[in-house]
C-alpha cells in the first residue's frame, strides 16, 4: 500500500492532486465538525459562553496552527525526499519531526498557560466572557501535546501519500468528540471546560493510531527507528524552515483576527463577537475542502520539486487552483442560499435566537471572500512544498495584516459601517490578496524553470 502512495506522488500530477485530495478533504471536514460540534453544544449555556469562546479563538488558532504548521514541515521535507528518490533522507525527517514535535508542545504548553489570561483581556474578554474563556482555554493548552502529535504526525503520512490513514485516524478522532461532548459538558456538567477537554482527549486517541502505524507497526514508508536516532540539525533546519514559518501563517492570523475582534466589539459588543463567533464556524468548514486541496498540491509539488520536473510541477499549481475553484463555487452557493438555517445551528435556544440575523448577513457577504480563496491558497502551499516557507508566510502577512485588517477598519470603523461593513473588509481583503498570490505563484513556477535551464547550460 505504502509504495503505492510513493508512486502516486511521482506520478501524474492531476490524479495525484485529485486522489490526495478527497481523503485530506474528509479528514479536514472532519476536523472542523469539532468546532460545529462544540458550537451546537456550547449554544446551551448561552451567549456569554459563546463570547467567551470567542475570545479564545485566536489563541487556538496559534496552538492549532503550530500543530499544523510543523506537520506542514514534515510533509514537505519528506516529500522532496520522496521524489528525489531519497529513503534515508525521508526516514530521518520523520524521526526527527517527532523530537520536534515533542520539545514544541513542552514549551508552548507552559508559554500559552501564562499569556491566555492577558491576551483575552486584551482582545475583550470582561466579567462571565473572561470567565468562560479561561475554562474553555486552560484544558486545551495543557492537552496540546494531543493537538501537536495528531496533526504533526499526520503532516509525515501526508509526506509519503498516505492520506488515507491519516483520514481513518481522524474519523476515531471525531467519533469520540461526537460521544464525549454531550457528557463532559452537560452530564459531568463541566461547561466550557468539557467542551475542551473533549476535544483533548478525541485528539489524544487520533496521536495514539498515528504513532502506533509509525513507531510500532512500522509499515508506513517512513521507518523511525527511535533507538537508532542521531540528531542532524541540517535535518532539523530542513523542517523547520517550512514548520517555521508555516507555523507563524496561524500566528499572524491570530494577530489579525485580535483586530477583528477589537473592530467587532467597537461595532456591536457581545452581541457581534458571538455573531461573528457562530458564522466563523461555518466559514472555516467551508473553507476546509479549499485546504485539503491545497494540502494535497502542497504534498505533490515538493515531489515534484525534489525530482526537479518543472512540467509536474506547473501542472500540480494549475490543476490544483481548478480544481479548489470550482468546490468554492459550490460552498459558496450553500452559505448564501441556506444563511438563515445554518444560523439556527449556533442560534436554536430562546436567549440566542436574536443572532440569528447577523449571523446571517455574516455568512451573505464574508463568505464571498472564499471565490478566489481557491486560487490563492493552492499558492500559498505551493510555496511551503517547495520548501519556500517564508514566502507563504508574506503571503498570509500581506493578506490577513496587511489588506484584509486595512478593509475591515476602513469598512467598519472609518466609513462607519457597522458589521456589515467589517463582514465586507473580510471578503475584500481576501479577494484581493488571492488574485494577487495567484500570480506570483505562476512567477515563480516561471523563475525555476528558468533559472534550472541556466544552471545546466553553465
Amino acid at each position: 500500500m505504502t509504495n503505492k502512495n510513493v508512486e502516486l506522488m511521482r506520478g501524474e500530477p492531476e490524479i495525484a492532486v485529485r486522489k490526495l485530495a478527497i481523503p485530506i478533504m474528509i479528514s479536514m471536514i472532519l476536523t472542523a465538525s469539532y468546532n460545529i460540534v462544540d458550537g451546537i453544544w456550547v449554544a446551551g449555556l448561552g451567549q456569554a459562553a459563546i463570547a467567551g469562546i470567542g475570545f479564545v479563538t485566536p489563541i487556538f488558532m496559534i496552538l492549532n496552527g503550530i500543530s499544523v504548521g510543523l506537520g506542514n514541515g514534515a510533509t514537505s521535507s519528506i516529500s522532496r525526499a520522496v521524489g528525489s528518490k531519497n529513503h534515508e533522507k525521508a526516514n530521518k525527517s520523520a524521526s526527527h519531526s517527532l523530537l520536534i514535535f515533542l520539545i514544541s508542545s513542552i514549551i508552548l504548553t507552559v508559554i500559552l498557560l501564562i499569556i491566555q489570561e492577558p491576551l483575552l483581556k486584551i482582545y475583550g474578554a470582561s466579567d462571565q466572557s473572561l470567565i468562560e474563556g479561561i475554562k474553555y482555554g486552560t484544558p486545551l493548552f495543557i492537552g496540546l501535546f494531543a493537538f501537536m502529535f495528531a496533526n504533526g504526525g499526520s503532516g509525515i503520512l501526508r509526506g509519503e501519500g498516505d492520506m488515507k490513514r491519516a483520514m481513518y485516524a481522524m474519523i476515531v478522532s471525531v467519533l469520540l468528540n461526537f460521544i464525549l461532548d454531550p457528557i463532559f459538558i452537560y452530564i459531568f456538567n463541566l461547561g466550557s471546560a468539557g467542551a475542551s477537554l473533549a476535544t483533548i482527549v478525541s485528539s489524544l486517541g487520533a496521536a495514539i493510531v498515528i504513532l502506533y502505524w509509525i513507531i510500532i507497526k512500522k509499515d508506513t514508508y517512513v521507518n523511525v527507528n527511535l533507538k537508532e536516532f542521531k540528531f542532524e540539525s541540517k535535518i532539523a533546519k530542513d523542517i523547520l524552515k517550512v514548520g517555521i514559518p508555516s507555523s507563524l501563517d496561524m500566528f499572524v492570523m491570530s494577530i489579525a483576527m485580535s483586530f477583528y475582534l477589537k473592530f467587532i466589539s467597537t461595532c456591536g459588543g457581545e452581541y457581534g463577537i458571538a455573531a461573528f463567533t457562530s458564522g466563523q464556524r461555518l466559514y472555516l468548514f467551508g473553507i476546509m475542502p479549499l485546504t485539503a486541496v491545497a494540502s494535497a498540491v502542497a504534498a505533490v509539488s515538493g515531489s515534484a520539486y525534489g525530482a526537479r520536473n518543472w512540467e509536474y510541477l506547473s501542472r500540480t499549481h494549475n490543476y490544483g487552483t481548478k480544481f479548489a475553484m470550482m468546490i468554492s463555487v459550490l460552498i459558496v452557493i450553500i452559505l448564501v442560499i441556506f444563511a438563515p438555517q445554518l444560523s439556527l445551528i449556533f442560534a436554536y435556544t430562546p436567549e440566542t435566537a436574536s443572532l440569528i440575523p447577523e449571523i446571517t448577513n455574516f455568512l451573505r457577504i464574508a463568505s464571498f471572500g472564499l471565490l478566489l480563496v481557491g486560487i490563492g491558497m493552492p499558492s500559498n502551499f505551493l510555496y511551503q512544498g517547495i520548501g519556500r516557507g517564508t514566502t507563504s508566510l508574506a503571503w498570509t502577512i500581506i493578506r490577513e495584516l496587511i489588506l484584509t485588517v486595512s478593509f475591515t477598519y476602513i469598512f467598519g470603523i472609518l466609513l462607519n459601517w457597522g458589521l456589515t461593513g467589517i463582514w465586507l473588509g473580510l471578503a475584500v481583503g481576501r479577494i484581493i490578496a488571492s488574485i494577487l498570490n495567484y500570480g506570483y505563484a505562476k512567477y515563480t513556477i516561471k523563475k525555476l524553470k528558468e533559472n534550472f535551464k541556466k544552471n545546466k547550460i553553465e
